[in-house]
């Protein structure tokens, strides 16, 4: 999501941290059993949940709400060059609206076939952000759909606005929930946990709340890994569909470089864009009698872009849209409620879309076909947001981040979110970083290769070592396509 440039800076630079609020009580950490199916033999777990004030802006409420959190020891802890210990990592859920301790018994069952994945160095704390989770309150809205691309409907935009006001109505504040508001629950969660310094890990919109963590809790941070990342000066909405339409043409690109897939898939870039010109026009119908509307392929685009397995199935799914056999849009429409979106559009309202405009938006895609797909679903985000009525955050909150942490950014050569640019462009703040851009990879780089997840544990090992990127596929890799007969 291309960068915004603010003339807000010398205002901003005062505001280096939040103000504390004007009725704090102290952080409780309350243990709980943990769920008694998870493996917890191949690790030591503790299960519970940090109790906070909701407000964090100076706000005078008694309102106080709970994060889970689940804190897994280090099979092997490691110490460094001196001796010491490495500390706890945290890590960070993307979204927003996503969660972690949900997937903790996944994991822990993992490990029982891969010791090494995580967990060995040191001990790891997942949680779930404020609002979301299995924390309280969890601000789902049931039966409303949502992907990055936005609402894919006007009654999924009704639904997200009546679920909002309806959690407004039970007394929940939602200008308290967002990367500013999350990185004081981490300060809390240090003290009440009796740390000291900690490691930050995030994927996606994770890397947003580490460098919320980074601005406002600098003292408590040693080193960070960020995979993905998406930084506070990105646009959510402005931006994004050109960055889709870019990544489809990187991947055709790809496609048109190996003989045999330009042989298959001819001209397939404009064909596609012509194809997107008939969606812009109308709903489509496809050959099984089934109908979909551009919000419908615009979900598409985006989710198949930041999928691994999408984006080697692209120009045989893009074959069959073009030949009327809409199945790849119908599988992805089948699954669209994967966030906790009331906590998603909580972020979104306060963090991102006050410095953005559908004006903006439509105004960068026009033009490209593609990227013009997804302005219509983008743009009711705009419209959700207006009707709850969320201040927008301080200036600072969309500002690059300046610090001399330690850190290591992972990207994805192919990203339709948080593209490598953007990546560059963020660690330019960085004084002290690393940044690692992966061919052919795609959206979640560390975890889905074993060289990224060693050069991860290596970095925190030692943050001041360059990492080896010996690893690392060639520049000139082949992306390795699926076609129809092989795919699904």
């Amino acid at each position: 999501m291309i960068l915004r440039t603010l003339a807000l800076v010398a205002f901003a630079a005062g505001l280096t941290s939040l103000a504390p609020p004007a009725k704090a009580a102290a952080p409780v950490f309350t243990e709980k059993a943990c769920p008694a199916e998870w493996p917890t033999e191949v690790r030591q777990v503790r299960c519970g949940t940090l109790t906070v004030d909701e407000a964090r802006d100076g706000t005078v409420r008694d309102r106080r709400i709970d994060l889970a959190l689940v804190i897994i020891k280090a099979s092997a802890p490691y110490k460094d060059a001196s001796g010491q210990a490495l500390p706890t990592v945290v890590m960070f859920h993307g979204g927003p609206g996503g969660a972690m301790v949900g997937g903790a018994g996944r994991m822990l069952t993992a490990l029982r076939r891969n010791p090494e994945a995580f967990a060995v160095d040191q001990d790891v704390i997942l949680f779930d952000q404020r609002g979301g989770g299995a924390g309280a309150p969890s601000m789902d809205c049931p039966g409303v759909q949502l992907t990055d691309a936005g609402p894919p409907s006007d009654a999924d935009r009704d639904g997200l606005i009546a679920c909002l006001k309806g959690y407004q109505a039970q007394g929940i504040d939602l200008n308290q929930y967002n990367a500013a508001a999350t990185a004081a629950d981490v300060k809390d969660m240090v003290q009440a946990l009796g740390l000291s310094k900690i490691d930050l890990w995030g994927g996606s919109y994770g890397p947003r709340i580490e460098a919320a963590v980074i601005t406002h809790q600098p003292q408590i941070v040693r080193a960070a890994v960020m995979d993905s990342p998406w930084p506070p000066e990105g646009n959510w909405a402005v931006g994004t569909p050109e960055q889709v339409s870019t990544a489809v043409k990187i991947i055709l690109g790809k496609c048109q470089a190996q003989a045999d897939c330009a042989a298959r898939h001819p001209d397939l870039q404009a064909r596609f864009e012509a194809e997107a010109r008939k969606w812009l026009a109308g709903p489509v119908t496809g050959k099984d009698g089934k109908t979909f509307t551009v919000d419908d392929l615009s979900a598409f685009l985006m989710d198949t872009t930041y999928s691994a397995r999408g984006v080697r199935s692209l120009p045989a799914d893009l074959e069959k849209i073009i030949a009327g056999d809409l199945s790849p849009v119908a599988e992805i429409a089948e699954d669209r409620t994967y966030y906790f979106e009331g906590q998603h559009m909580a972020h979104l309202c306060k963090e991102e879309l006050p410095f953005e405009s559908k004006a903006r938006l439509a105004a960068g895609a026009a033009g490209d076909p593609v990227a013009e797909v997804l302005v219509p679903s983008l743009s009711r985000l705009f419209d959700v947001c207006a009707a709850v009525g969320e201040r927008p955050a301080l200036p600072i909150e969309n500002l690059p981040v300046k610090t001399d942490v330690p850190t290591l950014f992972v990207a994805a050569e192919i990203d339709p979110g948080c593209p490598p640019p953007l990546t560059e462009a963020a660690a330019k703040g960085y004084v002290n970083s690393q940044v690692v851009i992966v061919t052919n990879a795609t959206h979640g780089v560390i975890n889905a290769s074993p060289c990224t997840r060693k050069m991860a544990r290596d970095f925190l090992r030692d943050p001041s070592a360059p990492v080896d990127r010996s690893c690392l596929p060639p520049a000139d890799t082949p992306l390795n396509f699926i076609e129809a007969a092989t795919a699904g």
